[in-house]
């Protein structure tokens, strides 16, 4: 087994240790497909005002341009699948944001990826990613072979749908390199038909600023009027396409206590939600996602859905 090989098993090997899903490589080089497409989506405004989908256009298709000397991409899912979802009747939260925030979750299990590679490997160059920088995670993952991106834009596996966060370490060192795999999404259309404010224009294809994440959690302003009656009692995120979707049958709960809910949160009511206060708020999103929106925000929310 040469170098390249040994080392790539040795990392996949740790990274299943760590508790990932999954771990694939690819070369660190120019996304040459994605780059039309992210380009069309831009200039058909369909990041709404998410201005920063804007910037660093180079860095978003080229890895190379945010860590010196990259080589190789490697792309890590982590479960976040809960056993227990919300009661029936509620104001509803994506489940990615049911327990402790994410970022900081696997940014500590990356840094332990990064040392046991000094360890094994050498001095290692590279950075960790975690949906925070111009890295097009799904497209980088589908290069690794963890998945197709899906109708719905999301990263699909066929062993475990799509509920698992997408990560990235960007490293200056040669490894062996993962194929993609091929496209299940057949003719099925269940997330299009679903999707509450038709945000999937057309397959592969999702309008940012129509979707209720983007309505819920990135909008500052005020929600338009004319979305009214269309949340489906979203109040932060939404999980439809994720829900409808026929390979996520296969998800199984994740075994990461850190992304377990408040034991508050699963039993809240809608009176609950409409009646929270910022204490309350402050005790149950402690370390959650949620806080994004903020208390006003989250208020502001609520109030669009009653």
């Amino acid at each position: 087994m040469d170098s390249k090989a040994k080392y790539s098993e040795l990392i996949k090997t740790e990274a299943k240790r760590l508790g990932f899903l999954s771990c694939g490589i690819s070369k660190a080089d120019f996304l040459e497909e994605e780059a039309p497409r992210l380009e069309s989506w831009l200039n058909n405004n369909m990041h709404g005002e998410m201005s920063y989908m804007a910037n660093h256009f180079d860095k978003r298709l080229d890895p190379r341009l945010l860590v010196d000397g990259a080589k190789s991409v490697i792309s890590l899912l982590l479960n976040y699948y809960p056993k227990e979802t919300q009661k029936e009747d509620t104001y509803k939260i994506s489940k990615y944001a049911y327990g402790q925030d994410y970022h900081h979750v696997i940014k500590s299990k990356l840094r332990e990826l990064q040392n046991f590679m000094t360890e094994h490997i050498g001095e290692v160059g590279g950075r960790a990613f975690v949906d925070s920088a111009p890295v097009l995670d799904k497209a980088w993952a589908a290069k690794s072979g963890l998945g197709w991106i899906g109708k719905h834009s999301n990263l699909l596996t066929q062993r475990v749908g799509s509920f698992y966060f997408i990560a990235e370490l960007i490293v200056d060192v040669d490894l062996e390199y993962d194929h993609r795999v091929t496209d299940h999404c057949g003719t099925c259309t269940a997330c299009i038909d679903a999707c509450p404010t038709e945000a999937i224009v057309e397959p592969y294809v999702v309008d940012g600023s129509k979707c209720i994440s983007y309505f819920t959690i990135e909008l500052k302003n005020e929600i338009p009027t004319e979305v009214k009656g269309q949340f489906d009692d979203w109040a932060f995120g939404c999980d439809v396409c994720q829900d409808v979707c026929p390979w996520n049958r296969f998800s199984k709960p994740h075994q990461e206590p850190l992304f377990d809910p408040h034991p508050e949160l699963l039993s809240m009511t809608k009176k609950d939600w409409e009646e929270i206060t910022e204490d309350v708020f402050r005790k149950v999103f402690q370390k959650s996602a949620v806080k994004r929106t903020k208390f006003s925000g989250l208020q502001r929310n609520i109030k669009f859905l009653k």
